[in-house]
């Protein structure tokens, strides 16, 4: 238990250094890349913790998250905002509606795993 990770993300170079990254780190890790479609994504996966972009074809991830945090269901999930908006106020912005943790990219490796690791609490596959 709490170790699914969804990462919704459209960069392919991206995600698939995430994947690399977590997946060796213990985490279950899913992808989607279209904001149109991530809450079903969410609502499908049922992920333990979000990692999501600001900046996605169909939708933002602002939206996305205004809308998660509006859900009964989904006002607790974790959610990680990664991207490459470094601006204070799109920071601001994102920790307004909820956003646990927000970091730009380029990202440090060791920084994406901590900071998941942080968000899991003792639900990180590797405190089990």
């Amino acid at each position: 238990m709490g170790s699914r990770v969804l990462l919704v993300e459209d960069e392919v170079n991206i995600f698939e250094a995430l994947n690399f990254l977590l997946t060796r780190d213990g985490w279950e890790v899913s992808g989607h890349a279209n904001g149109s479609t991530a809450l079903e994504e969410i609502a499908r996966c049922r992920p333990d913790i979000l990692v999501l972009d600001m900046m996605l074809p169909g939708r933002s991830g602002l939206d996305i998250l205004r809308d998660l945090r509006a859900l009964a269901e989904w006002k607790d999930l974790p959610v990680l905002m990664l991207t490459a908006k470094g601006q204070s106020k799109d920071r601001d912005q994102a920790l307004a509606l909820g956003a646990n943790a927000y970091l730009t990219k380029p990202f440090s490796n060791t920084e994406v795993v901590e900071t998941l690791r942080n968000l899991a609490g003792s639900a990180h596959p590797a405190a089990s």
